[in-house]
């Protein structure tokens, strides 16, 4: 190949490449912790790479640069300790250089004979998460991409399941001419787990929701009624351990109840909220987790490996096996001795996860993890105090966890004027960049909803916070006033 050639990769170009990476990554760690999380020229930054594709290439170094130079006024800093969006974690050292050499590996965690590496470092992962989130170890577990995926796997194993109940391999005849999967939860479902129903051919419409009040809060006598009304037939229930807003639970303990007095699958949507399993702070919101028949959880969330990330894990090995069964003449034996995980969840072409997961669970421990988890239930309730303290906000919520919802509220707002108020800082929020979080409803109320889950995170970061949310609401509430008075006398 010739090397002169810049349309062409060659092997002249690494070296400079690794030396280049090296230094900007190192640059750029070093200054994470102090780096706005979203510059304010990030929409021009963006912009720029609007192009055409070039004819001929300008090689390696030239465009890395150029992504460097170009790119990380247009990035969001995510991995740093001042984003309390989204529930994302950042990525711990052991995770970033163990995702690192995965690139440099490039391995398929399809199958053993692809890489027995990746696919021995999953099993070991999942065998030790197991043990982190004291689940059974007959279990099986997959990797995937996040808890929409984990999602679509446990709720595909309910759907073997529920097929089976009525004579019928779902995965090999499908859903045609079998009665409508009735699926059970609380108003604290996530959209993740819909949107799961939606593609296993279920249906967004069959999700009945029993709430008590407005916020969610799930009504148990109400959800025993409706299973009680479809005469044995089995049925689907969702489980939530965390929902976004506030971070609340539903009662695993009394579902895992109904399950079993109706015969019912319950499946546990446990994306960070599973975490909480590993305080003896915490333990008792997820008590009967280990009584469901699927749970997922996030990597990317509170294990804080790269995103992104996430697992399924279903009580019966055997019913996640049929749900996936995956052959071709060119692919291993189903009987191969060795695990084929492509066969045992919803992505054949799979990165290497395992290897981030693997080195993070082992640099850490699981004296690390909940020494993580309760260092950040510390952080939120000091920014609850914060809030609860400050005259101008409203904390709208308890903080069971790492969550805390709260408004600005300074007073003299209708409640009307104060949805539009918080709708505008958390815009305003996003667009100064300094920290990073926005909005949700809850209880028909605008409100934030900082979740506090980075390693990186400290006392300073949450001091921060709400300085820069008491700082633009005052800003905003005097601009907002200004709007009304002169609406008024026009």
């Amino acid at each position: 190949m010739d090397s002169t050639n810049t349309s062409l990769p060659h092997r002249n170009e690494l070296a400079e490449v690794l030396e280049y990476v090296v230094k900007q990554a190192t640059d750029y760690l070093r200054n994470l912790d102090n780096r706005p999380v979203r510059s304010q020229k990030a929409e021009e930054a963006a912009a720029a790479f609007n192009a055409s594709l070039p004819e001929e290439g300008g090689g390696a170094a030239s465009t890395l640069r150029s992504l460097i130079e170009k790119g990380l006024d247009a990035a969001v800093h995510s991995a740093g300790p001042n984003f309390f969006h989204f529930v994302v974690g950042g990525t711990t050292p052991a995770a970033l250089g163990a995702d690192w050499i995965t690139s440099l590996l490039d391995q398929m965690a399809y199958a053993w004979v692809a890489s027995p590496l990746a696919v021995q470092l999953e099993l070991v992962s999942l065998s030790w998460l197991r043990d982190l989130f004291r689940l059974s170890a007959s279990w099986a577990g997959i990797m995937t991409t996040g808890a929409t995926m984990a999602n679509f796997v446990g709720l595909a194993a309910a759907r073997q399941w529920w097929g089976e109940q009525h004579g019928t391999n779902v995965a090999e005849q499908g859903l045609a001419g079998l009665p409508k999967i009735p699926v059970l939860t609380s108003g604290y479902i996530h959209a993740s787990a819909i949107k799961a129903l939606a593609m296993l051919g279920i249906g967004r419409s069959a999700v009945q929701t029993f709430s008590a009040d407005t916020s969610g809060r799930l009504d148990l006598k109400g959800m025993e009624a409706a299973l009680s009304r479809l005469d044995g037939s089995s049925a689907m229930i969702i489980g939530n351990a965390g929902e976004v807003n506030a971070g609340e639970f539903d009662p695993i303990g009394p579902l895992a109840d109904l399950a079993e007095k109706y015969g019912a699958w319950l499946h546990v949507d446990g994306a960070f909220g599973l975490f909480a399993r590993v305080s003896p702070r915490t333990a008792h919101l997820t008590e009967g987790v280990e009584r469901a028949h699927s749970v997922t959880v996030d990597g990317h969330k509170w294990l804080n490996v790269p995103y992104d990330c996430g697992f399924g894990f279903v009580s019966d090995p055997a019913v996640l096996g049929r749900a996936f069964a995956y052959t071709a003449a060119y692919l291993p034996d189903p009987d191969d001795p060795h695990p084929n995980m492509g066969s045992l969840g919803p992505e054949s072409s799979r990165r290497a996860r395992s290897l981030a997961v693997w080195a993070t669970l082992c640099a850490y421990g699981r004296q690390g993890y909940r020494t993580m988890v309760e260092q950040h239930l510390m952080l939120a309730q000091r920014m609850a105090q914060l809030v609860d303290e400050a005259p101008d906000l409203e904390r709208l919520a308890h903080v069971p966890l790492n969550i805390v919802c709260f408004r600005y509220n300074p007073g003299g707002f209708s409640d009307g004027d104060l949805d539009q108020l918080n709708r505008r800082l958390g815009e305003a929020i996003l667009k100064d960049g300094r920290v990073y979080a926005g909005t949700t409803l809850y209880k028909n109320q605008v409100a934030l909803r900082p979740a506090i889950v980075n390693w990186r995170t400290t006392e300073s970061d949450v001091d921060l916070f709400i300085e820069v949310v008491r700082e633009l609401g005052a800003k905003l509430s005097q601009e907002f006033k200004n709007e009304k008075n002169k609406d008024a006398t026009i």
